[in-house]
């Protein structure tokens, strides 16, 4: 095993240990994959003011996300198929983010079912829904959820039509994946990931499979999957699923100022600007770019998050400079679990964590709560969008 030092070093041995539509599902977006781009290359615009002669003794990156002490400002992404990147994926995400003391945020299309992950853990973790248009389905997971003590409910509203990913595409990608002479010759060179596999029952969707109303097998989910989202998704069913929920709320897929307000005004308790890993609009601009816009309209009436294109403790310090409460990794995470399982998603907190922390002392700041935009030089007109950088 190589010495990992970065999040990159863990993406370079996770392409070499996992079948390649499962690599190309976390590492790809939609059309030319622009927006996919400039999320990471983005972050790399802004640049950090550095202090000398500052104490820097005492250093903490603790902090809170909607009112939940963390380690650091830092949750796990809700990322689907999370158990086909390592087997049991989501259970040993889940379990790494628990000792690390960050949040694990559950897809609705993991492998992994909402009750296996609540049996190998011992905190409340945090569960993603789309906005389908089964209202049984949505009741009955919102009841599952509350079972398993979820803390909070992560409603994801940039999906209401599948974005084009020509890579997903090409791959034919599926859970378990289809046996065609392509991907069984690729998978037959994933020897530790294939052991995996066949060492545990959890290969499909777990929380559709057995639950969605006429889906039993891997063939009817397919034909659900392709009815269930909800086109005609507005703000009132957002309000509606918060009725139902009852409790802590975070929507995710803020883009916009105007839909931040609306956001705000349903009563979400926090708001993710994400444009999904630019896997949905390609074109769109990075989240980071448009954190900034978010910030004014909202204030402080909501916590705002960010989530896509973070690969380092230095997004995670431009974002919270820049206004953030918290930050999500999918990617950064999902490369350790491909790469080395429970151990690689603790080697990514690890990493994220020290760079964040000295990144942020190299700053004169000690105190992550106490970071901000004093901390940055930012370019000129970097907050909108219509100018090119």
């Amino acid at each position: 095993m190589p010495v990992i030092t970065c999040i990159e070093d863990l993406r370079r041995v996770y392409r070499r240990r996992v079948p390649r539509m499962f690599y190309d599902y976390a590492e790809s977006g939609s059309w030319t994959e622009q927006t996919f781009r400039e999320n990471t290359t983005d972050f790399a615009k802004i640049r950090l003011r550095q202090r000398v002669a500052v104490d820097m003794d005492g250093r903490t990156t603790k902090s809170a996300m909607i009112g939940e002490e963390v380690a650091m400002p830092v949750a796990l992404a809700p990322v689907g198929l999370t158990g086909m990147q390592h087997a049991d994926g989501e259970i040993k995400a889940a379990r790494a983010a628990e000792r690390f003391g960050v949040p694990f945020t559950l897809s609705t299309m993991s492998i992994c079912s909402i009750e296996d992950v609540a049996a190998h853990t011992t905190k409340p973790f945090w569960f993603q829904v789309y906005t389908l248009k089964d209202d049984d389905f949505m009741r009955r997971l919102f009841e599952r959820a509350h079972a398993a003590s979820c803390s909070a409910l992560v409603i994801t509203v940039d999906l209401q039509v599948l974005g084009q990913r020509h890579r997903d595409l090409k791959n034919g990608l599926s859970a378990p994946p289809k046996l065609t002479p392509a991907s069984i010759a690729n998978m037959m060179t994933k020897v530790r990931w294939g052991l995996g596999m066949l060492g545990t029952k959890r290969r499909f969707f777990g929380n559709i499979v057995g639950h969605a109303r006429g889906v039993t097998d891997p063939s009817s989910l397919s034909t659900w999957t392709n009815e269930a989202f909800d086109p005609s998704l507005d703000w009132k069913r957002i309000a509606q699923f918060k009725e139902w929920w009852g409790g802590k709320l975070i929507v995710k897929g803020i883009m916009e100022p105007e839909d931040a307000r609306r956001a705000a005004e349903v009563g979400a308790d926090a708001i993710v600007v994400s444009n999904h890993g630019g896997r949905q609009l390609d074109g769109a601009p990075s989240s980071i770019r448009m954190l900034p816009a978010v910030m004014d309209a909202v204030g402080d009436r909501v916590e705002v998050h960010l989530d896509s294109g973070i690969r380092s403790g230095q997004d995670v310090l431009k974002a919270l400079a820049l206004g953030a409460k918290g930050t999500y990794i999918g990617r950064a995470f999902t490369y350790g679990l491909g790469a080395m399982g429970e151990a690689g998603v603790t080697k990514a907190l690890q990493v994220i964590q020290k760079e964040l922390e000295l990144s942020m002392a190299l700053c004169g700041e000690t105190d992550i709560r106490n970071v901000g935009p004093h901390m940055l030089y930012v370019p000129q007109g970097f907050a909108d969008p219509t100018v090119p950088l």
